[in-house]
């Protein structure tokens, strides 16, 4: 069985509190893109494995993601040993989610080939134990995220027939030193509210990412992305998660001729 691991950008990320647990209360709008890692799993193997090409991984293949997915329904249900192989294109530790998106469709590629009979519910609930953008991935639409991130509500939001430009400036921004710079606050905005305004008039509106200030302090060459795409007139442009992606939306196709050096992906959404 193969599938197709699907990115996220955040429009909005508002940092409101730090809570007990270490974690931070957020504010986000999580939205699906078409940049896509490949994932196939082949069941009914003599020994659980996993293997990766692309985009290079780090750390031991046990500690991947997908087969935490698969230890994770291993001790309820009774599968197998399958082999994982991932063809890895979404950058890591660019704000896209995209090893969230490769265990959230490994937990679901198994239900699907084992018959496990979980419900969308019961995997979400799966995949907020291996990361807290893992659930988002179950019912991958436009959705409203609070919590840690975990904590989901669908939204209506068309952004067909625009162009959406994503640029990675081929750096890894961890979460961790993200975070260590950001100082919490309120959101003066109501994303789910604001959001259905016209895209133009986002950014006056008071959509941003708190993450911003921090990773251009720490990683100036996000911010040299950012402008990139400022200088073609977007409608909106913003930093997605805590970086090192950046991204704009565009009613016209803009020219990425001079892009070369970067790794990125012109979507029309």
């Amino acid at each position: 069985m193969i599938s197709f691991p699907n990115a996220k950008i955040n429009i909005g990320l508002n940092i409101l509190r730090k809570r007990a647990d270490g974690f931070h209360e957020i504010s986000s709008i999580f939205y699906p893109i078409d940049w896509c890692d490949v994932l196939e799993i082949i069941p009914n193997q003599q020994k659980l494995s996993f293997e990766s090409y692309g985009i290079d991984i780090p750390g031991e293949a046990d500690s991947n993601l997908c087969i935490k997915a698969y230890h994770l329904l291993r001790e309820d249900f009774d599968i197998p040993p399958v082999r994982i192989i991932l063809k890895k294109n979404i950058p890591i530790g660019a704000g896209l989610g995209g090893g969230s998106a490769d265990a959230s469709f490994a937990l679901k590629m198994l239900n699907d080939l084992y018959d496990l009979k979980l419900t969308n519910a019961a995997l979400e609930a799966y995949a907020s134990q291996l990361g807290s953008d893992c659930p988002f991935f179950i019912k991958n639409s436009a959705c409203l995220a609070e919590g840690r991130g975990e904590k989901l509500k669908e939204i209506s939001l068309t952004m067909s027939s625009r162009w959406l430009l994503v640029i990675n400036p081929n750096i890894h921004v961890s979460t961790k030193s993200a975070y260590a710079q950001v100082v919490p606050v309120e959101a003066d905005v109501i994303l789910e509210e604001v959001v259905q305004q016209d895209v133009a008039s986002w950014s006056s509106l008071g959509i941003m990412n708190d993450f911003e200030s921090s990773v251009f302090n720490q990683f100036p060459e996000v911010k040299q992305a950012k402008q990139l795409i400022i200088d073609k007139a977007p409608q909106y442009v913003s930093m997605t998660g805590s970086g090192a992606s950046v991204y704009g939306f565009f009613n016209d196709k803009p020219n990425v001729d001079d892009l070369k050096q970067y790794d990125f992906r012109l979507i029309q959404v």
